[in-house]
Protein backbone atom coordinates (compact mmCIF):
# COMPACT_ATOMS: atom_id res chain seq x y z
CA UNK A 1 0.00 0.00 0.00
CA UNK A 2 1.17 3.52 -0.81
CA UNK A 3 0.37 6.64 1.19
CA UNK A 4 0.04 9.68 -1.09
CA UNK A 5 0.41 13.14 0.42
CA UNK A 6 -1.00 15.64 -2.02
CA UNK A 7 -3.05 18.71 -2.85
CA UNK A 8 -5.07 19.87 -5.85
CA UNK A 9 -2.18 21.09 -8.01
CA UNK A 10 -0.73 19.91 -11.30
CA UNK A 11 2.24 18.35 -9.50
CA UNK A 12 -0.02 16.56 -7.06
CA UNK A 13 -2.30 15.28 -9.79
CA UNK A 14 0.67 13.97 -11.78
CA UNK A 15 1.31 11.53 -8.94
CA UNK A 16 -2.34 10.47 -8.52
CA UNK A 17 -2.78 9.98 -12.28
CA UNK A 18 0.26 7.70 -12.32
CA UNK A 19 -0.99 5.72 -9.33
CA UNK A 20 -4.35 5.22 -11.02
CA UNK A 21 -2.90 4.34 -14.40
CA UNK A 22 -0.39 1.91 -12.89
CA UNK A 23 -3.14 0.28 -10.83
CA UNK A 24 -1.33 0.65 -7.51
CA UNK A 25 -3.51 0.80 -4.37
CA UNK A 26 -3.02 3.98 -2.38
CA UNK A 27 -4.44 6.06 0.44
CA UNK A 28 -4.84 9.81 -0.02
CA UNK A 29 -3.70 12.27 2.63
CA UNK A 30 -4.90 15.73 1.61
CA UNK A 31 -2.79 18.68 2.66
CA UNK A 32 -4.28 22.17 2.78
CA UNK A 33 -1.50 24.35 1.37
CA UNK A 34 -3.31 27.55 2.33
CA UNK A 35 -3.13 26.49 5.97
CA UNK A 36 0.53 25.51 5.74
CA UNK A 37 -0.12 21.83 6.43
CA UNK A 38 2.84 20.98 4.18
CA UNK A 39 5.11 22.69 6.72
CA UNK A 40 4.04 20.81 9.84
CA UNK A 41 6.77 18.89 11.72
CA UNK A 42 4.97 15.63 10.94
CA UNK A 43 4.98 16.23 7.19
CA UNK A 44 8.52 17.62 7.14
CA UNK A 45 9.67 14.20 8.32
CA UNK A 46 8.25 12.84 5.04
CA UNK A 47 9.44 15.66 2.78
CA UNK A 48 11.88 18.10 4.43
CA UNK A 49 11.30 20.56 1.57
CA UNK A 50 7.69 20.94 2.65
CA UNK A 51 6.24 20.43 -0.82
CA UNK A 52 3.77 18.05 -2.38
CA UNK A 53 3.41 15.40 -3.61
CA UNK A 54 5.18 12.74 -1.61
CA UNK A 55 4.59 9.02 -1.25
CA UNK A 56 5.44 6.40 1.30
CA UNK A 57 5.50 2.93 -0.21
CA UNK A 58 5.32 0.41 2.61
CA UNK A 59 6.20 -2.39 0.18
CA UNK A 60 9.12 -0.83 -1.63
CA UNK A 61 12.20 -2.51 -3.11
CA UNK A 62 13.09 -5.64 -1.19
CA UNK A 63 9.93 -5.26 0.85
CA UNK A 64 11.38 -2.20 2.58
CA UNK A 65 9.57 1.08 3.09
CA UNK A 66 10.62 3.91 0.77
CA UNK A 67 9.69 7.59 0.91
CA UNK A 68 9.80 9.71 -2.25
CA UNK A 69 9.02 13.29 -3.21
CA UNK A 70 9.07 15.10 -6.58
CA UNK A 71 6.26 14.12 -8.95
CA UNK A 72 8.65 13.14 -11.76
CA UNK A 73 10.60 10.81 -9.49
CA UNK A 74 7.35 9.32 -8.19
CA UNK A 75 6.11 8.76 -11.74
CA UNK A 76 9.31 6.97 -12.76
CA UNK A 77 9.31 4.90 -9.58
CA UNK A 78 5.79 3.70 -10.29
CA UNK A 79 6.76 2.80 -13.86
CA UNK A 80 9.69 0.74 -12.58
CA UNK A 81 7.63 -0.83 -9.80
CA UNK A 82 4.86 -1.99 -12.15
CA UNK A 83 6.70 -2.41 -15.45
CA UNK A 84 4.25 -0.03 -17.16
CA UNK A 85 4.53 3.08 -19.34
CA UNK A 86 8.27 2.94 -20.02
CA UNK A 87 9.07 1.57 -23.50
CA UNK A 88 11.22 -1.55 -23.51
CA UNK A 89 13.01 -0.52 -26.69
CA UNK A 90 16.00 1.62 -25.72
CA UNK A 91 15.48 4.21 -28.46
CA UNK A 92 11.80 4.65 -27.62
CA UNK A 93 12.66 4.76 -23.93
CA UNK A 94 15.14 7.58 -24.59
CA UNK A 95 12.45 9.53 -26.47
CA UNK A 96 10.03 9.00 -23.58
CA UNK A 97 12.63 10.33 -21.15
CA UNK A 98 13.25 13.34 -23.38
CA UNK A 99 9.57 14.30 -23.36
CA UNK A 100 9.21 13.50 -19.66
CA UNK A 101 12.02 15.91 -18.85
CA UNK A 102 10.55 18.50 -21.19
CA UNK A 103 7.30 18.30 -19.26
CA UNK A 104 9.03 18.47 -15.89
CA UNK A 105 11.80 21.00 -16.53
CA UNK A 106 10.22 23.26 -19.16
CA UNK A 107 6.44 23.21 -19.23
CA UNK A 108 5.56 22.60 -15.59
CA UNK A 109 7.86 25.35 -14.21
CA UNK A 110 6.62 27.84 -16.82
CA UNK A 111 3.00 27.09 -15.95
CA UNK A 112 3.88 27.32 -12.26
CA UNK A 113 5.49 30.72 -12.76
CA UNK A 114 2.31 31.92 -14.45
CA UNK A 115 0.28 30.77 -11.46
CA UNK A 116 2.54 32.57 -9.02
CA UNK A 117 2.59 35.78 -11.08
CA UNK A 118 -1.19 35.69 -11.39
CA UNK A 119 -1.46 35.37 -7.60
CA UNK A 120 0.48 38.56 -6.95
CA UNK A 121 -1.59 41.60 -5.93
CA UNK A 122 -0.08 43.76 -8.70
CA UNK A 123 -0.27 41.01 -11.39
CA UNK A 124 2.68 42.19 -13.55
CA UNK A 125 1.22 42.21 -17.06
CA UNK A 126 4.52 42.19 -18.97
CA UNK A 127 5.90 39.23 -17.04
CA UNK A 128 2.64 37.30 -17.37
CA UNK A 129 2.56 37.94 -21.13
CA UNK A 130 6.17 36.79 -21.45
CA UNK A 131 5.53 33.50 -19.66
CA UNK A 132 2.31 32.94 -21.60
CA UNK A 133 4.21 33.37 -24.87
CA UNK A 134 6.87 30.95 -23.67
CA UNK A 135 4.29 28.35 -22.69
CA UNK A 136 2.42 28.71 -26.00
CA UNK A 137 5.71 28.20 -27.86
CA UNK A 138 6.17 24.97 -25.89
CA UNK A 139 2.62 23.90 -26.70
CA UNK A 140 3.36 24.42 -30.40
CA UNK A 141 6.50 22.31 -30.03
CA UNK A 142 4.43 19.49 -28.52
CA UNK A 143 1.68 19.96 -31.11
CA UNK A 144 4.21 19.43 -33.90
CA UNK A 145 5.39 16.21 -32.28
CA UNK A 146 1.81 14.99 -31.88
CA UNK A 147 1.26 15.60 -35.58
CA UNK A 148 3.95 12.98 -36.17
CA UNK A 149 2.93 10.43 -33.52
CA UNK A 150 -0.15 9.56 -31.50
CA UNK A 151 1.74 9.94 -28.23
CA UNK A 152 4.90 11.77 -27.24
CA UNK A 153 7.12 8.68 -27.29
CA UNK A 154 5.22 7.04 -30.15
CA UNK A 155 3.43 4.85 -27.62
CA UNK A 156 1.60 5.82 -24.44
CA UNK A 157 4.19 6.50 -21.76
CA UNK A 158 5.00 8.28 -18.54
CA UNK A 159 5.79 11.37 -20.63
CA UNK A 160 2.14 11.77 -21.61
CA UNK A 161 0.93 11.48 -18.02
CA UNK A 162 3.60 13.93 -16.85
CA UNK A 163 2.57 16.61 -19.34
CA UNK A 164 -1.20 16.17 -19.17
CA UNK A 165 -1.84 18.04 -15.87
CA UNK A 166 -0.03 21.09 -17.29
CA UNK A 167 -2.11 21.10 -20.46
CA UNK A 168 -5.35 20.40 -18.60
CA UNK A 169 -4.71 23.36 -16.33
CA UNK A 170 -4.03 25.70 -19.26
CA UNK A 171 -6.89 24.88 -21.63
CA UNK A 172 -8.00 28.52 -21.80
CA UNK A 173 -4.53 29.57 -22.93
CA UNK A 174 -4.43 26.70 -25.41
CA UNK A 175 -7.80 27.72 -26.86
CA UNK A 176 -6.71 31.34 -27.17
CA UNK A 177 -3.52 30.33 -28.96
CA UNK A 178 -5.43 28.48 -31.70
CA UNK A 179 -4.11 26.01 -34.27
CA UNK A 180 -3.16 23.37 -31.72
CA UNK A 181 -5.43 20.62 -32.99
CA UNK A 182 -2.95 17.79 -32.43
CA UNK A 183 -2.44 18.79 -28.82
CA UNK A 184 -6.20 19.08 -28.28
CA UNK A 185 -6.75 15.63 -29.81
CA UNK A 186 -4.10 14.17 -27.51
CA UNK A 187 -5.55 15.93 -24.45
CA UNK A 188 -9.02 14.65 -25.24
CA UNK A 189 -7.76 11.09 -25.60
CA UNK A 190 -6.00 11.23 -22.25
CA UNK A 191 -8.95 12.88 -20.51
CA UNK A 192 -11.14 9.99 -21.67
CA UNK A 193 -8.97 7.41 -19.87
CA UNK A 194 -10.59 6.29 -16.59
CA UNK A 195 -7.28 6.37 -14.73
CA UNK A 196 -6.52 9.92 -15.82
CA UNK A 197 -10.07 11.08 -15.09
CA UNK A 198 -10.02 9.59 -11.60
CA UNK A 199 -6.47 10.74 -10.84
CA UNK A 200 -7.26 14.31 -11.82
CA UNK A 201 -10.01 14.42 -9.18
CA UNK A 202 -7.56 13.58 -6.36
CA UNK A 203 -7.80 14.86 -3.71
CA UNK A 204 -11.58 14.97 -3.69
Amino acid sequence: MIDLYTAGTGNGRRASVMLEECGVPYTVHKLDLTKGEQKTPEYLKINPLGAIPAIVDHDGPGGQKITLSQSGAIALYLCEKTGKFLPKDMAKRAVAMQWLLHAMSDEAPTSGALFRLGSLPEKPAAAIASFETRLIDMFRHVDKRLGEAEYLAGELSVADFALYPVVAGRMALLDNAGKLDNLKRWAGALAARPGVSKGMKVPA
